[in-house]
């Protein structure tokens, strides 16, 4: 699995070349696509440390510690359809 900044880097670069416009209709839609894909991954990790973030926030009244997400991968599936 790739990780957070691979996916930003790999995003970045479908960016770049679709925005030189020097691909086919094709290649631009196969690459959009792609690009939309690296985006949902990348903005459910950032949904992921957020959450992470607010627990620790939430702990804060002088005890401070890390607690792990559990992340329904099922559940996030089923809001994404909705």
């Amino acid at each position: 699995m790739a990780s957070f900044e691979e996916r930003l880097t790999a995003l970045e670069s479908v960016v770049e070349r679709l925005e030189r416009g020097e691909l086919s209709l094709d290649d631009s839609v196969r690459l959009f696509e792609e690009g939309v894909k690296l985006s949902e991954a990348c903005k459910k990790e950032l949904e992921t440390a957020e959450g992470r973030i607010q627990v620790l926030v939430e702990r804060g009244r002088g005890q401070m510690g890390v607690a792990e997400l559990d992340v329904d991968e099922d559940a996030e599936a089923e809001e994404d359809e909705e």
